[in-house]
């Protein structure tokens, strides 16, 4: 039952979703359970992923069959996924982009990266990430409404998994009384990666299921690409990760997932 547990504070931590009362009391809180919860952070995305899914296609199928639906269905799915997760992942891009950006030593990075103001660099990084996961899921959904239906379910269940390979091979950097991942997200376990990689696994089994086709390994592999220029650029530059540089890491790995399958629709057709 821990396994359940931990998804639930993972859960109320990366989301929205309330959980209150006599379900909060059954899960139960310590800072241990929080750092065992790193390993859910795709379930979460199942979750996200599912209803921003839900979301689109509901839009698709009322709005009238114009040009523009595909365009609206996307701004609305994007809108409810900002809203279901309170801005948490962009949020960490803006920091992490300002503190990169703006800082030209470690130390005056992390200093910026505290800092809750959006700078130039942070607010450029938003506007281009949002334009661009909505530019793409509107070109997913003019050759396919069904197939950017599940390129929500995939990039945000990939997206919340990559994360955890920073984890995993970065040590945590910052200041530890006021770092936004502490205790969350300071290390992972090798069982914990393995959940994480069950929850990822089976998302990608479930989307070649409902949509055969091998544009999904150029989904991954966008993804993937994500995360190598991310790694590279914390590992450069900060000596390890940060809780901004996660959510960083899960926008820019998101985005790449749906311009990867983008490509690799364009060339094979879906």
């Amino acid at each position: 039952m821990s396994f359940v547990r931990h998804f639930f504070i993972a859960l109320q931590f990366f989301t929205r979703i309330p959980v209150t009362g006599a379900l909060a009391a059954w899960v139960g809180f310590s800072p241990a359970m929080l750092r065992a919860s790193a390993a859910h952070f795709p379930g979460v995305g199942w979750v996200v992923g599912a209803l921003s899914a839900l979301v689109f296609w509901a839009l698709v199928q009322g709005l009238p069959a114009q040009p523009a639906a595909p365009w609206v269905a996307a701004v609305l799915s994007t809108v409810f996924s900002v809203l279901l997760t309170g801005a948490f992942h962009e949020d960490g891009l803006a920091d992490t982009a300002d503190g990169l950006g703006g800082g030209l030593t470690r130390e005056r990075a992390l200093e910026i990266m505290k800092d809750s103001r959006i700078g130039s660099y942070g607010s450029v990084a938003l506007v281009l990430a949002l334009l661009s996961k909505v530019a793409l899921l509107a070109l997913l959904a003019q050759t396919s409404a069904w197939l950017a239906v599940l390129a929500l379910l995939g990039a945000h269940v990939t997206s919340r998994f990559m994360p955890l390979l920073v984890i995993r091979t970065l040590p945590h950097v910052g200041d530890t009384p006021q770092s936004k991942s502490k205790p969350l997200a300071e290390s992972i376990s090798a069982t914990g990666l393995l959940a994480g990689l069950a929850w990822w696994l089976a998302a990608l089994a479930l989307l070649w299921w409902l949509q055969p086709g091998v544009y999904w390994l150029g989904a991954v592999a966008g993804a993937l690409l994500g995360l190598g220029w991310m790694w590279r650029l914390l590992h450069r530059r900060l000596q390890g990760f940060t809780g901004d540089g996660l959510g960083g890491t899960q926008q820019v790995c998101e985005v790449g997932f749906y311009l990867g399958l983008a490509l690799a629709v364009g060339q094979g057709g879906a």
